[in-house]
């Protein structure tokens, strides 16, 4: 409702502003030719008439329009139809103006169409251009509605294939997650670690449940990833059992902010298959998180053996997959950057909008 008061004074502001200046010019006119002073309400007032004439056409012509589009017939029947068409307007209004001043004035009619022939191709050809505005402002109005609309749908489009993709990405890691537990039960029923091999089922089966829970939901908080996170962990150090240690150190202000679901269990899956178990003593891993400059900067480290040379070609499914998803969702201002040092363990870092 309120824009469409907005709209509407928008509109009368417009034309009140071209009776305006059609006033001033008018009134300059009159001054030059009989070199006296006017008053400007007086030489001023057809005009404004001119321009309420034209307000209450312009919705008019714009219909018109829309059912004779300047395009038929080849171009030439419409353009033919609105230039006679405007030309009778102007004609129409020109006749009736002088009709409507004769009578005002209490003026006699004889000798009316001698007038109105001798001053017929003065300043009301001026209304045929007006006409013609008034057409263009409806066909860059529509060409400029078309725009946006093609716009929108192409916008809609992009956010459907980025969502369709980040689907794949993220059952993409679901097998690998899911290969890789399956392989640690089955480590722990060769070793005869029954009792243990049945509570990893269970875990994983609180982990599958709470997947399942998010289904579709591409942002969680932080809080809600390390939940899970923490299952995943728990099924890992049955694994490992005093091989690995976690520590997580999580400012209170980042837990809330929202991040991409799943963000940090393939990094840490990572950390664990290629930091900790290759080793033959205990390993660490840190899990780090702070907000700083409206960033959510976050950290996966271990102390692993590390590397040397190309980084990206040390970058499994799940880094590339979460690097791509961060490309998706955040462009530009999602970023993972992996440094790594030989003998001092593998660093992923992460840095997000800090959303709530």
């Amino acid at each position: 409702m309120q824009r469409r008061w907005l709209t509407v004074i928008t509109l009368v502001a417009i034309w009140a502003f071209v009776g305006f200046v059609l006033a001033i010019e008018a009134y300059l006119n009159v001054r030059v030719i009989h070199m006296r002073a006017v008053d400007f309400i007086t030489v001023g007032q057809p005009q404004f008439v001119r321009a309420a004439m034209w307000a209450c056409m312009a919705p008019f012509i714009l219909q018109l329009r829309e059912k004779m589009p300047l395009s038929s017939g080849h171009w030439v029947g419409g353009i033919t139809f609105h230039f006679l068409f405007s030309f009778v307007v102007m004609a129409v209004f020109f006749l009736g103006r002088l009709v409507a001043e004769a009578v005002f004035l209490c003026e006699p009619l004889s000798g009316f169409w001698e007038m109105a022939a001798n001053n017929f191709w003065g300043r009301n050809i001026i209304d045929m251009a007006f006409y013609w505005g008034v057409l263009a402002f409806g066909f860059s109005s529509e060409i400029y509605r078309k725009y946006r609309n093609e716009e929108l749908r192409s916008a809609q489009l992009e956010a459907r294939l980025i969502e369709t993709e980040l689907k794949a990405l993220r059952q993409q890691m679901h097998p690998h997650f899911l290969f890789n537990t399956m392989n640690t039960i089955s480590v722990l029923v060769r070793e005869g670690k029954n009792d243990e091999a049945v509570t990893l089922v269970a875990r994983l089966s609180t982990l599958l449940r709470m997947s399942l829970d998010n289904t579709g939901v591409q942002e969680v908080t932080l809080r809600q990833e390390m939940d899970f996170l923490e299952k995943y962990l728990e099924i890992q150090k049955a694994r490992f059992s005093d091989r690995l240690e976690v520590n997580i150190a999580i400012s209170p202000e980042a837990m809330n902010a929202r991040i991409p679901n799943l963000l940090l269990q393939p990094i840490v899956e990572n950390a664990i298959l290629h930091g900790i178990a290759p080793r033959a003593g205990p390993g660490h891993v840190d899990i780090l998180g702070h907000v700083e400059n409206g960033n959510v900067h976050l950290e996966v480290r271990d102390d692993g053996a590390g590397f040397d040379g190309s980084i990206r070609a040390k970058e499994g499914i799940g880094l590339a997959n979460t690097r791509e998803r961060l490309a998706k969702i955040y462009g530009v201002r999602g970023q993972l950057s992996l440094r790594s040092e030989p003998g001092r363990g593998v660093s992923v870092q992460i840095v997000l909008p800090h959303r709530t």
